[in-house]
């Protein structure tokens, strides 16, 4: 007799079309039948060891959050509730270009400190990885061999790639340290990453030309892998950034994937519609194009992430150097507050849209959820928190918001920075949000569309054959939520609530939110794509 059947559910089955009613079978981790509502009349309907009602509940694909900041978090808490009660049953790590794989012990300490606002300074993990394949490995073996909370893809940090090839120089590669990059690259594919990410408003990511992401995407591409760039503006310039992405992946040949895809800042409001007129255009043309979002206006990132690329050239310490010279300092300041820092997207930096979210600091506690009211005081939580903290960045637009999440390649991604004291709330509530608020209160998605752009359309941008979907064959990765109630509990005021109307979520078959409280089970593995080589040797 098969282990679990879930009896009365309304499936939104992650396709788009409309939902059916239907009892779903679960067996050995899988989904092994779905009898409808109107075939249950004719025969005996079917039986398992454990009957679940799902009377008022919707069951759907688990979720896919495409952007997400949990390299650590996944190893250091077995819980990891932030992700798991939203129904989000798979993570996309290694992302925005800077994470830790592959290194070495110098990179490794660099990327530590780089990404100390992301994800803490990581003292308490055992970092006994220095490969993708070893990371992944460590994903599967964590919490003596029982696993993670939830599943977890791994894209090649770009900017790790290149620290550990060339450093941190603001110079082009030479043609000895690019063939290394691409043999890491390669090396990484090889080893189960589904694509390639860059961060190219961070050092050192941002120190490469055009040239140098091309010729490693076409390694990425020979793995049928995709490009996911933080591009080079989300500001000023910006649709040029996009532009520019779109067209050194078409001469890559490689597939596309914008991160956080937000058209934010001022000189940006109302031009949401420029940049999906410039997707559609790379699409007609046969362009592979995807992107993701959250559901808020507010960005995060890092307080150091503000510098300009010089100020940050040569790593963290040359970095802490500069800015405790008051000539230096100045200078900063003068880009950041006048001619617009690259690191801030071109745009001159008003300070009060700045809030700090997190420090590593206790002491320095007290400017948690406060803004930013001068140079004088980001200067000084930079010094004083070794380049620790995190922000809220208080620069985007509603209907931006809404026309981008309506777009037919748009897919969820929470950007969710789980590090702080105040974090932002779309890493405990990017997903219920979009059920509740943007779905169900506003009708700017359907339910069936929703759900669509958060569970199957990111498995095929994965090219993951048996996730995604309610579908027979397919693996038990299940969520149950309630239309009606679901919702998003975090806010800016309390980022940690967790949402309500989930009562159950499934991965592999096993529930790891039952009745609405997260159990101890373990189902999470690194999801390693096999790479399908379009050519025979990707460095040729």
């Amino acid at each position: 007799m098969e282990e679990l059947v879930i009896r009365d559910a309304d499936v939104v089955d992650g396709s788009g079309d409309p939902s059916y009613r239907a009892d779903v079978v679960i067996d050995g981790g899988r989904i092994v039948s779905i009898v409808r509502e109107a075939a249950q009349a004719g025969c005996q309907r079917p039986k398992a060891r454990r009957e679940l009602d799902a009377e008022g509940l919707v069951l759907s694909p688990g979720f896919i959050d495409m952007h997400a900041h949990s390299d650590l978090a996944l190893l250091r808490d077995p819980d990891h509730s932030a992700k798991a009660a939203q129904g989000v049953t798979l993570e996309v790590i290694g992302q925005d270009g800077l994470s830790y794989a592959p290194v070495d012990d110098r990179t490794l300490a660099e990327v530590r400190r780089a990404i100390a606002g992301w994800n803490g300074y990581g003292d308490d993990i055992d970092f006994d990885w220095r490969s993708v394949g070893e990371y992944l490995d460590r994903l599967d073996s964590a919490f003596d061999g029982r696993g993670i909370a939830v599943n977890a893809a791994y894209l090649i940090p770009q900017g790790t790639v290149r620290m550990l090839a060339v450093g941190w120089e603001d110079r082009e590669a030479t043609p000895q340290e690019l063939d290394r990059m691409r043999q890491l690259v390669a090396e990484g594919m090889e080893q189960g990453a589904v694509g390639m990410s860059s961060g190219l408003t961070y050092t050192p990511g941002m120190y490469a030309k055009d040239a140098e992401l091309t010729e490693l995407c076409r390694v990425v591409a020979s793995y049928d892998g995709y490009y996911c760039p933080h591009h080079r503006s989300y500001g000023a310039g910006a649709l040029e950034a996009y532009a520019e992405m779109v067209e050194l992946t078409r001469e890559a040949d490689c597939s596309l994937h914008l991160a956080h895809a937000t058209m934010n800042f001022g000189v940006n409001e109302g031009r949401a519609p420029e940049l999906l007129t410039l997707l559609d255009e790379a699409l007609a043309t046969g362009a592979d194009i995807s992107l993701d979002t959250y559901p808020y206006t507010p960005g995060c990132t890092t307080l150091v992430a503000m510098l300009p690329s010089w100020a940050s050239e040569g790593g963290p310490e040359k970095i802490l150097e500069r800015l405790a010279d008051d000539a230096t300092a100045d200078r900063i300041r003068h880009h950041l507050e006048v001619t617009g820092s690259d690191g801030c997207h071109g745009v001159p930096m008003e300070w009060d849209t700045i809030e700090i979210s997190g420090v590593a600091d206790p002491a320095l506690a007290e400017y948690v959820g406060r803004r930013v009211d001068s140079w004088a005081t980001a200067r000084h939580l930079l010094l004083a928190d070794r380049l620790a903290p995190s922000i809220l960045q208080h620069v985007g637009h509603e209907e931006n918001v809404r026309q981008i999440m309506r777009h037919r390649v748009h897919t969820g991604g929470s950007d969710g920075i789980l590090q702080g004291a105040k974090p932002h709330p779309r890493a405990y509530g990017t997903f219920p949000e979009y059920l509740g608020r943007y779905t169900r209160e506003l009708g700017v998605l359907s339910l069936e569309e929703c759900v669509a752009h958060l569970t199957s359309r990111p498995a095929a941008r994965l090219r993951l054959p048996d996730r995604g979907l309610v579908k027979e064959g397919y693996r038990a990765d299940l969520v149950l939520f309630n239309p009606g109630t679901v919702a998003a509990g975090s806010t800016f005021e309390e980022p940690r609530k967790l949402p309500t109307g989930i009562p159950h979520v499934l991965i592999d078959g096993r529930f790891v939110i039952e009745d609405g409280r997260r159990t101890d089970v373990l189902a999470g593995r690194s999801v390693r794509r096999s790479p399908v080589r379009r050519n025979a040797n990707p460095l040729t």
